[in-house]
């Protein structure tokens, strides 16, 4: 059985009717002109299928639409509608050239239609991890929701939501690798540890040239990780006097020092022709 996701999310049992098993509606039916519909502005599916499209399509084309999509009217005049749910149905439809579908129209506000939209494909179960995550973006931002409330009002923990939503802050590079399904979640996931967005892009195409599994692909990060913690070579003091000497000996062992507290440090001499240059890098957190 379905949760009442609208009363859950304080929009009342019509959002819930838009959920449930269409075929059992009481609405009345209307058949709409398809060119005076438009696709739902909230869809969070931004990749629809086409060879799934096409089958939709035989099976309207044999059996008609027995389940009619939902829609809103967003200009009366001009008679234009926008859809609840449905799209799928509607882009099948299109696509076999029919010129009416039929519809339920629902008088429904923007929030109540993004609402529909997102929690109806979450529970489909058939987003990419990227559509997911923008969901529960989108979710969490219109109902003013912590990720811990949104968890608890979709009966998932926080760590799925969190841990999903944490691959939003990666390079778009890599978000279109995933809603292409080039990588897959697991190998996003392994980038996130990679804190150079220059560093992401770089294993990205590794792993898209060199075909890496998520275990070759984690083995590549740690092999960069190690790289970067190298100290780097300290260049040697030619022709410096002694007083020059003990200056730069004592910046690198008040450098060590602070470095044995356990702060990792990221340390760079550059030898240049008119002076020495020390840059230090100090992490604000251990």
């Amino acid at each position: 059985m379905l949760h009442p996701f609208g009363r859950i999310f304080g929009l009342g049992d019509k959002v819930d009717d838009e959920i449930e098993d269409q075929g059992n509606y009481q609405d009345e039916v209307v058949f709409i002109n398809i060119d005076a519909i438009e696709a739902n502005r909230y869809q969070p599916r931004s990749i629809f299928n086409e060879e799934k499209i096409k089958e939709l399509a035989q099976t309207l084309h044999t059996h008609g639409m027995i389940q009619p999509i939902v829609v809103r009217s967003i200009d009366q005049e001009a008679e234009q509608y926008e859809i609840i749910a449905g799209e799928r149905r509607w882009r099948a439809a299109k696509s076999l050239d029919w010129e009416k579908i039929p519809a339920i129209v629902r008088n429904m506000t923007d929030k109540e239609t993004a609402s529909v939209a997102l929690i109806e494909n979450l529970q489909r179960e058939e987003l990419t991890v990227i559509e997911e995550a923008s969901a529960y973006e989108k979710l969490i931002e219109m109902h003013e929701l912590t990720q811990e409330a949104l968890a608890q009002r979709l009966g998932k923990s926080q760590s799925t939501i969190a841990n999903k939503m944490r691959l939003l802050k990666l390079p778009e590079q890599v978000k279109q690798a995933i809603l292409q399904k080039t990588i897959t979640e697991r190998h996003a996931r392994s980038l996130i540890v990679l804190k150079s967005e220059e560093l992401q892009l770089k294993v990205l195409e590794q792993i898209i040239e060199r075909d890496l599994n998520v275990k070759q692909t984690e083995a590549q990060i740690e092999r960069l990780l190690s790289d970067k913690k190298k100290p780097a070579k300290k260049p040697r003091l030619k022709g410096v006097n002694k007083d020059m000497r003990i200056a730069m000996n004592t910046i690198r062992q008040s450098l060590d020092m602070v470095s044995d507290t356990g702060i990792d440090l990221e340390t760079d001499e550059q030898d240049h022709d008119e002076y020495y240059q020390f840059t230090i890098k100090i992490p604000k957190k251990k």
